[in-house]
């Protein structure tokens, strides 16, 4: 015991100073870039973007990411990297960060944008080139240096991926060191040396990292656990619901946390809402068909690696669902009544799988979402296929989330759109109800500090009689 001790000591001690190392360079390469004004800085930033949306790399590296992840599809990955960097920059063209970015002189206040220093990036397998491009660029954008750490599988991705930003960072004449990666193999004692080292810790992917970078003392931004259910009302246009579902469902193979998980069909349209989804490609399966998937895309209550981000066929052919192997199939659903660990269809799936439950009216899908988002996934998101803006009202109203989806492909939606106002992140903040800090989608305001110049003003002080006037009539309070 005493020896394992001991080793454990040295392995930490090991990790500790490899990790002081990538910190020391991103330190001093940041002192440099501070001074950087923000034409420059803008330089940088189109350059990073460009590091992944050059054609040529971007199908590189989205090949690279299927070959060594076994997660999603070429195609897919390059259109999520190349529509996820061009938001993103447009979302950030013309925003100031360097130096004074607001003046209030009716408040004698002045904002200035400050760096936050290093910036240490937990990364996941699902997106390992464009979540790390993302956080670079946000990062980059406020003067930080920022420092990645990739997952197991994604690493090759991000080794890559870093080498070109760093051909773009010669280009402009930045340091190279304002972007590393942790060295491989990337160990869990080297992730946690990374967080307690840096100024600020941001988590994507796994909720055990998120828990550790709450726990490292270091500010942290972690994000909640998507499990997405959607509603179809009775005033629905059912073929437009349909095509945006499967079209958002089987994107890059349901990688992202914002795909459909489960759908909430009102009683009125199920039966003509299923049909709809069967002219897109998506078959139910039968009450055997369902064990046997079952059987097969849960193993000992986790869900099997092997069919993670497969394709529907594949999935039917790995459980010998030879009815669901068709060219034209697209997502494999199944029927559910339940709730809870007893039925995992009602849970994350992370596959082209969808499950479907019937309402009795709008009253009771809406219970049904609240309990699939209490059972996992509250404080991420839901959507709406309706017209009834009372029911879009009564959502963001009551549902615990931090975005309600309205007629939109959900996956495409939540991490921001051309055609819709949220900020384009891969990284979905899920507020106190998924035990997050911020209720947004993770973007450039949380990647600076704002000092705040302080000048008097005229005095605005309310007298007694404005503050309680009110309050003394209704309850009868002498004040006097």
């Amino acid at each position: 015991m005493v020896s394992q001790h001991v080793s454990g000591q040295a392995a930490d001690t090991e990790a500790a100073a490899r990790v002081a190392e990538v910190v020391a360079r991103a330190r001093a390469a940041q002192r440099l870039f501070e001074q950087f004004d923000q034409v420059r800085v803008d330089e940088a930033v189109t350059g990073i973007a460009w590091a992944l949306m050059q054609p040529d790399r971007n199908r590189e590296l989205s090949e690279l990411a299927v070959k060594v992840t076994g997660l999603g599809n070429v195609r897919d990955k390059m259109i999520k990297n190349e529509r996820k960097t061009k938001g993103l920059l447009r979302d950030l063209k013309g925003r100031k960060t360097v130096g004074v970015i607001r003046e209030l002189p009716e408040l004698g206040l002045v904002e200035i944008a400050r760096p936050v220093g290093v910036v240490g990036a937990v990364v996941p397998s699902t997106n390992p080139a464009a979540t790390p491009a993302n956080k670079v660029i946000n990062a980059l954008k406020c003067r930080n240096a920022v420092i990645l750490s990739p997952s197991p599988k994604g690493a090759e991705v991000c080794a890559r991926l870093v080498g070109y930003m760093h051909e773009e960072l010669d280009r402009v004449g930045a340091p190279r060191d304002l972007v590393q990666y942790l060295p491989t193999p990337v160990t869990k004692e080297m992730t946690l040396e990374l967080m307690r080292q840096v100024d600020l810790v941001l988590v994507t992917g796994s909720q055990n990292n998120v828990r550790a970078a709450y726990a490292s003392g270091t500010p942290a931004i972690g994000v909640g656990t998507g499990n997405v259910p959607v509603i179809v009302d009775a005033s629905a246009d059912l073929d437009d619901a349909a095509a945006r579902i499967a079209a958002s469902k089987t994107f890059d193979n349901a990688t992202s946390c914002s795909s459909e998980n489960s759908l909430v069909i009102v009683d009125e349209v199920y039966d003509a809402m299923l049909a709809a989804m069967a002219r897109q490609g998506a078959v139910l399966l039968d009450a055997q068909e369902k064990q046997r998937l079952q059987e097969n895309l849960w193993q000992q209550g986790a869900l099997n690696r092997n069919l993670l981000a497969r394709s529907a066929v594949e999935i039917a052919r790995a459980t010998g669902i030879d009815r669901a192997t068709g060219d034209d199939v697209r997502i494999l659903m199944v029927e559910e009544s339940g709730v809870g660990r007893d039925h995992p269809f009602s849970s994350e799936k992370l596959s082209p799988v969808l499950t479907l439950y019937r309402a009795r009216d709008f009253d009771a899908a809406f219970d049904r979402v609240r309990e699939i988002l209490e059972h996992q996934g509250a404080g991420h998101s839901c959507g709406i296929h309706t017209r009834d803006d009372d029911h879009v009202r009564r959502l963001g109203l009551e549902m615990p989330v931090c975005r309600v989806i309205v007629n939109q492909a959900h996956a495409f939606a939540t991490g921001g759109s051309f055609d819709n106002g949220l900020p384009f992140s891969l990284s979905m903040g899920c507020g106190t109800w998924g035990g997050n800090p911020i209720s947004e989608n993770l973007n450039v305001n949380h990647y600076m500090n704002i000092t705040r110049i302080a000048r008097s003003i005229p005095p605005v002080e309310p007298t007694m009689q404005e503050l309680f006037e009110p309050y003394w009539k209704k309850y009868g309070i002498d004040a006097d």
